[in-house]
């Protein structure tokens, strides 16, 4: 019989500075942020290299490490929803569920086991065979007004944008009437652009890995396209926290909701 792999282990080093704690002494009293005037609170959770990097090959795999995975499923068991992007999904195949220690959790508390799954295209095409749309989680594929698929994979709903390219807002809107209270968004780059430019971009959850790659691959938030309205005037973070695993960085930031 293999022994189970011991626990994660952390150092606090603001506020309250702790060392040697488990995810879950680090992770107490965690909350996501709160709606803001109807709208659900938005946070994403993104790894990049020292060099501000979020892509290695193409996606984040090997960026981070597996103190950062368990990590982000300690993320993701807070929120109502876990959403990312359809380049996401066609890179990764995209599995945004929380592990069964978690999940029992969150059912012991009366929720359901997994947060809901949403993922964000546009008009390209959605890889429904990704292993995503196997899931047992309630899971909303949201698509642009000419996205060519009619009829999403059983067990997903499907939400049509009035737009080519669904709205933060109006997204945000359809998922605070469907109950949902908090969304951590989990890339790619160009959706946390969005995001950012609509002013519903509440916190933040940056893993910086002990890398430096000097590629031209994104950063965690990709230019916005137009041009951002923060780029005279950038918006002010508040830090909340920050732990350590070995080399790693676990930041948290927090936002002036912009309504």
């Amino acid at each position: 019989m293999t022994d189970a792999p011991a626990p994660h282990r952390v150092d606090r080093l603001w506020p309250d500075p702790a060392t040697d704690l488990s995810l879950d002494e680090a992770m107490a009293g965690f909350a996501p942020p709160p709606a803001v005037e109807g709208r659900p609170g938005v946070a994403i959770n993104m790894v990049t290299s020292v060099d501000g990097r979020a892509q290695l090959g193409g996606t984040a795999e090997g960026l981070g490490s597996r103190a950062d995975r368990s990590l982000m499923r300690h993320y993701r068991a807070a929120f109502d929803a876990v959403g990312s992007g359809v380049g996401t999904l066609r890179a990764t195949g995209v599995w945004l569920r929380v592990g069964d220690a978690l999940e029992e959790r969150r059912a012991a508390a009366g929720r359901q086991p997994n947060p809901t799954g949403v993922v964000i295209a546009g008009t390209d095409p959605v890889p429904t065979d990704a292993r995503w749309f196997a899931g047992d989680e309630p899971r909303i594929l949201v698509v642009g007004r000419g996205n060519p698929i009619r009829e999403a994979p059983e067990g997903t709903d499907l939400l049509r944008a009035p737009t080519d390219r669904p709205e933060p807002r109006w997204l945000l809107d359809r998922l605070a009437e469907r109950g949902i209270g908090s969304v951590l968004l989990e890339g790619g780059p160009h959706v946390n652009a969005a995001y950012l430019a609509a002013g519903c971009l509440d916190e933040v959850y940056w893993t910086v890995g002990a890398h430096l790659i000097g590629s031209d691959a994104l950063p965690m938030i990709a230019p916005v396209d137009g041009g951002s309205p923060h780029e005279e005037e950038p918006r002010r973070g508040h830090l909340v926290s920050v732990l350590r695993h070995e080399d790693e960085l676990f930041l948290r930031y927090r936002f002036v909701a912009d309504g």
